[in-house]
């Protein structure tokens, strides 16, 4: 006799109670109801489970019961169909977007600096986790993949979207590598989404607009004097915000006039262990002092407010330059093209100027020995700069173009 949703509701004895076609609802004397199948395929008896009732119904399990009949037809194994189908999960889910793009991050991840494998994971999980995250990474086309730019695009983070492509690219290639994927679907994309136009950050770089400029530094009132010096600092050393903002005293040596900041701090330090020597001039040796004399007893020149071992924020210095009135016109990261341009006037090498800026270069091999090529003259650069800072803050008319020694 077929069973029905008030017989299963009351049946409470142990054994096999039948629903016809092989099913049958196994209830064990500890109480346990489950859905079998009983089926043959090549001449031997097989069982398939199909789950607990009720969280299995009566109508699901007759379902479940047809769809295996209907594969009998065909010559097929249900069960055996089921693991097929379970280890398909299994590797779709070893092998998905994620996974292979977490391990394509931990590989490279040694060799970048904290800041880029922090920043590239929180983009990928933000953007690109959410969307194709748990599809396998041979399954996604380039039309999936535009539509999550084209999403990311509409928000206005262009940028951001050309960004992703470039890294879901990388992840792509590292599948492939691997065995996981067979295809880049972000090859397709190369044009599909347009690149943004590269925005400069405000500087100034006219001799006599920088001039008033330290001259208002060198007068403003309205911030403490450890702000002001990480200004001064910054503008004398050029080197970027948080390569400023980490510093630590073991850092600096007074007798060498120089400061080494770890390649891990470098933008371009990946996957090299030279530090990047900033030769200090006369100014910055004394605005150096005059720190010293403020935080010389914590390890880092600039503690954050909340403790000794964290550093000033990022912001502190912009906002400063915004009460100034320089909005849009000066920034933190402008200190660079401000000493680049100022000094390209003065005659010194593009090659020394691009070796203290810290610019990229592509070769590993170079880039490790060009962190010492030109220190002489990068010595000679700083202290021409330094000299230079201070002129134009004493408001001399300082004669724009020389001959570099």
């Amino acid at each position: 006799m077929r069973l029905t949703d008030a017989k299963l509701r009351k049946l409470t004895e142990p054994g096999k109670h039948a629903d016809g076609g092989g099913l049958f609802l196994h209830i064990t004397p500890a109480g346990g109801r489950y859905w079998r199948l009983k089926y043959r395929h090549s001449g031997k008896e097989k069982l398939l489970a199909f789950g607990v009732y009720p969280a299995v119904s009566l109508k699901d399990a007759r379902e479940c019961r047809d769809s295996a009949k209907q594969s009998l037809a065909r010559g097929e194994d249900p069960g055996l169909l089921r693991k097929t189908a379970k280890i398909k999960i299994a590797t779709d889910a070893a092998n998905s977007f994620k996974a292979v793009a977490l391990e394509w991050h931990k590989a490279n991840a040694k060799r970048w600096a904290a800041v880029t494998a922090a920043k590239t994971l929180k983009h990928l999980e933000a953007d690109v986790f959410p969307v194709i995250g748990n599809r396998p990474v041979s399954a996604i086309t380039p039309p999936e993949l535009l539509a999550m730019l084209r999403k990311i695009e509409a928000r206005g983070a262009t940028y951001t979207a050309t960004r992703l492509r470039e890294l879901c690219g990388q992840v792509f290639r590292f599948g492939i590598a691997t065995g996981s994927a067979t295809y880049n679907p972000a090859a397709d994309l190369v044009r599909a989404i347009v690149a943004p136009d590269v925005k400069h950050r405000p500087a100034l770089t006219d001799r006599r607009q920088f001039g008033q400029f330290l001259r208002d530094l060198d007068s403003y009132q309205a911030a403490d004097r450890l702000t002001l010096q990480a200004t001064r600092l910054a503008l004398l050393t050029f080197v970027r915000s948080r390569e400023l903002r980490h510093a630590r005293w073991s850092e600096i040596d007074f007798e060498a006039s120089e400061w080494r900041i770890p390649a891990a701090r470098m933008k371009m330090g990946k996957g090299l262990n030279q530090a990047h020597v900033v030769p200090l001039s006369q100014a910055a040796i004394d605005t150096l002092r005059d720190l010293h004399a403020l935080t010389g007893d914590t390890p880092s020149v600039f503690p954050n407010r909340d403790g000794a071992d964290a550093f000033m924020s990022e912001n502190t210095i912009g906002r400063m330059l915004v009460r100034m009135g320089y909005q849009g016109r000066q920034t933190l990261h402008g200190f660079r093209a401000s000493a680049r341009s100022l000094l390209s006037e003065r005659g010194w090498s593009v090659a020394a100027l691009e070796r203290q800026l810290d610019h990229a270069e592509r070769s590993k091999v170079v880039a490790a020995y060009a962190r010492s090529e030109h220190l002489e003259e990068r010595r000679k650069i700083m202290d021409d700069w330094g000299a230079l800072v201070t002129s134009l803050e004493a408001g001399a008319n300082v004669v724009p173009l020389r001959t570099a020694a």
